[in-house]
């Protein structure tokens, strides 16, 4: 088999065999083929699509191109979740606690953010000593124990999908469907939960900027994960303002504790029960949606998702007291309030751009060897459809330089469109897609 006839018959539209994807994706990881051929192909990929029995070959050679996590140990049927990553994405730390106080097991490896704020990780390392670095023995041993385990991927899941990803980041073929879905479900499939909830978000805070694309690729997640045996359900929700009100690391802590406490925002508890219930559902925990509804309400009002994440934190050996007592948690030396100079309604508020000023104040990464900075970040105070006085605070910056801070502040005054009452209320979720069809609300 030659590498050059391989990418001949993609750049001539042809449909690739299987054990052609496997030779190039064994070959490629092994350093047996050169960058510049897999470009040539990516872009083949990219101009000439790939169908559904390919796109899941590629899922399936770049699973076993690196190491297999065996959870079979795990007691019961255990359930996975995975955002395509948004502004203020903060679901996995109300989620995870909540569904295991329901009894379901919540596994979850996560990689490192890159872009406006850190990842799941980095907000967790917000707490004291917190640690994500667990080996399979732990992870499985504490999810037995608590039904709940959250760290970081292991250095050898999908070594092929590393280089390819940081050959596509390189070469503009990052937005082709069926690359972007085998990347994301490849890292998914290679923990070998039962059954994964997939958040597609759509709109300017979002990789997917329309909602065809977004339901395009849940479609595409969807039947990767159903082909390969595992239960897979996506739900398509709005990115175009942050979700919550919290965007930084140790703000969005907070947050979620609040949401556990029974208090924070509307939207992001809205969310975390919406795809709690289907998670439920998937493990066979409850029989109806209504169900599921209740019993993740009811660990909210009896505080039992609050103290699972305390589980969690001890079990991580991160300290306790961080969670009783957020104000212990890294706090900004400047705390500046954005005030109005309009009146009316929150119009629009770009999701991405206010994840930009969160990223120049330090919350986020612009390449994976930046230091983050846990305490910055931005908090909002007013959100789409919320009326505006003049002189209302907008948003709090949390900074702890003050040169920037004032640039941000600026900026988040653009951000905020203020006028007339938009005709349309807000949705958070627009759809669900499963293995039979796509629904949307």
């Amino acid at each position: 088999m030659r590498m050059y006839d391989i990418i001949k018959k993609k750049r001539d539209g042809g449909e690739l065999s299987t054990d052609e994807i496997n030779y190039f994706v064994e070959n490629y990881t092994n350093g047996k083929i050169p960058d510049y051929q897999i470009s040539a192909l990516l872009m083949a990929i990219y101009l000439n699509k790939m169908n559904k029995r390919e796109t899941l070959d590629l899922t399936k050679a770049m699973v076993y191109s690196g190491d297999i996590v065996d959870l079979s140990k795990i007691n019961g049927l255990k359930v996975d979740k995975h955002s395509t990553g948004g502004v203020g994405d903060t679901t996995t730390i109300v989620l995870g606690p909540m569904v295991a106080a329901c009894g379901v097991p919540f596994v979850k490896m996560s990689g490192r953010g890159l872009g406006h704020t850190g990842g799941t990780l980095d907000k967790l390392e917000s707490i004291k000593d917190f640690r994500v670095e667990l080996s399979t023995e732990e992870f499985i041993n504490n999810t037995n124990d608590i039904n709940i385990s959250i760290c970081s991927q292991t250095a050898n899941i999908t070594p092929a999908d590393k280089k390819l990803y940081a050959l596509r980041d390189v070469t503009a073929t990052v937005e082709n469907i069926s690359l972007i879905a085998s990347s994301i479900m490849s890292k998914k499939l290679a923990i070998e939960s039962d059954a994964i909830i997939l958040d597609v978000k759509v709109g300017s805070g979002a990789f997917m900027k329309n909602l065809d694309d977004a339901i395009n690729l849940g479609k595409e997640m969807v039947e990767i994960g159903t082909g390969y045996g595992r239960e897979t359900i996506a739900l398509v929700t709005n990115m175009d303002e942050p979700l919550g009100n919290a965007i930084g690391n140790a703000l969005e802590v907070k947050e979620a504790i609040d949401v556990l406490k029974g208090n924070g925002p509307d939207d992001l508890h809205e969310l975390c029960i919406k795809l709690g219930s289907i998670l439920l559902l998937l493990a066979k925990r409850v029989k109806n949606e209504d169900e599921a509804k209740f019993l993740l309400e009811e660990t909210i009002r009896n505080r039992s998702a609050y103290e699972k994440f305390i589980e969690l934190v001890k079990y991580q050996d991160g300290d306790i007291n961080y969670v009783k007592n957020p104000e212990l948690l890294p706090k900004a030396n400047y705390i500046i309030e954005v005030k109005s100079k309009d009146e009316g309604y929150v119009k629009a508020l770009n999701a991405e751009e206010i994840g930009k000023c969160a990223l120049a104040l330090g919350a986020g990464r612009e390449t994976m060897d930046s230091k983050i900075d846990l305490s910055a970040g931005i908090i909002l105070n007013k959100k789409v459809d919320d009326k505006v006085e003049i002189g209302d605070i907008l948003a709090y910056i949390h900074a702890n330089n003050i040169d920037k801070a004032k640039e941000v502040e600026k900026k988040i005054k653009e951000i905020f469109i203020i006028g007339d009452k938009n005709k349309e209320s807000k949705k958070l979720i627009y759809g669900i897609i499963t293995k039979d069809e796509v629904e949307i609300f």
